[in-house]
């Protein structure tokens, strides 16, 4: 072998050994990467998951698995989920699903919502986002997919469409009280009128608050009559009140406000809250079955000559806001003033199921 062909030899098999070395070093590296980005992809809290061109499923996160509630098998189709349906409850096929549409129309797929079901009965309101991959020469190789949990979000959507619409209902609800309210007023003078309508006002109003302290949900009826009989409540008390805690429903609150102040305003008129020395008993009970007896009675009032014979506005309103109750009504003038007794039904009345 000659000198020249040996050396020649000698580079071709370095040459070689240094492309194996170069390739040796090139598979390290990418495994390296593949691995880096696997291990990226596990970190983040979103699901995510990878598809061939034909939709079976190469890869998925472990945030993936808590979101199906399941491992999924690497060569599924579509999706990693178990079941899908739409918003609307009916069944999604997987084939139907945005990760199937998305690599059918080879495009992107926005804007899509739809429920996954888990094997054990919980469901998930999600948002995907799958996005087909082309290689260098524009061929699409497979897809990527990123589910978001939305339910959360759908959830408060729809109870700001439920608030909405409870806002809207109150509205309505107090306008018509208010109207009802100019209707049945009535008086001598503007003024006269002015200042009566501004009292049933202000006792709805009270009612209102009360209510909104415990957003909506109901108002005692302690703290209904202590607001509207605060005034006779001080030092030297005219007024004297007993009763076990009765929460009621918002309607109920309100009806019950129009009663306790109409009976406040003929008293303070006419009845014992006229002078300095006469008292108002105010005093409920509930019965076995849940229903509650309120009773109002006046004493060392002025004295009642001879009883109303027909009905004022303050009767009617009363008379009104009770039969909203479905409450029983009896009203008798003793010497001392007024004696009033109003039984409601418990399912009408009171939150509890109990008394």
């Amino acid at each position: 072998m000659t000198p020249g062909f040996e050396a020649s030899v000698d580079r071709s098999a370095l040459t070689a050994a240094s492309e194996v070395v170069r390739l040796a070093e090139a598979q390290r590296s990418f495994d390296g990467r593949e691995i880096f980005y696997r291990d990226l992809l596990n970190a983040l809290p979103a699901a995510i998951y990878t598809t061939d061109a034909q939709g079976n499923i190469t890869f998925y996160n472990d945030a993936a698995v808590e979101f199906a509630g399941r491992r999924p098998v690497l060569g599924d189709a579509w999706c990693v989920t178990w079941k899908l349906y739409n918003l609307d409850g009916t069944p999604l096929p997987h084939c139907e699903c945005p990760m199937a549409v998305a690599l059918r129309e080879g495009k992107p797929n926005r804007g899509a919502e739809a429920i996954a079901e888990r094997p054990d009965g919980t469901r998930v309101t999600f948002m995907p986002y799958p996005t087909p991959l082309f290689d260098a020469e524009g061929r699409m190789v497979g897809a990527v997919n990123m589910l978001v949990d939305i339910t959360e979000r759908k959830a408060a959507e729809d109870r700001q469409r439920l608030l909405a619409h409870e806002v809207n209902h109150r509205a309505n609800n107090m306008l018509a009280v208010v109207q009802s309210m100019v209707r049945l007023s009535r008086a001598e003078t503007v003024d006269e009128f002015r200042e009566t309508l501004h009292g049933r006002i202000q006792a709805l109003a009270r009612a209102h608050t009360l209510l909104a302290k415990s957003r909506w949900i109901g108002a005692d009826l302690h703290l209904l009559v202590s607001e509207e009989l605060s005034p006779f409540m001080d030092d030297r008390p005219q007024v004297w009140i007993a009763g076990p805690p009765v929460p009621m429903e918002p309607a109920a609150a309100q009806s019950m406000a129009m009663i306790i102040h109409e009976l406040a305003t003929n008293a303070v008129k006419h009845g014992s809250l006229s002078t300095e020395r006469g008292k108002v008993m105010i005093a409920w009970r509930r019965a076995g079955d849940g229903r509650v007896t309120f009773k109002w009675s006046e004493q060392d009032g002025p004295p009642v000559r001879s009883p109303p014979t027909r009905r004022g506005v303050g009767s009617t309103v009363i008379a009104r806001a009770a039969d909203h109750l479905k409450a029983t009504v009896e009203m008798a003038w003793t010497a001392d003033g007024l004696a009033f007794e109003l039984e409601v039904p418990k399912q009408v009345l009171t939150l509890e199921a109990d008394g």
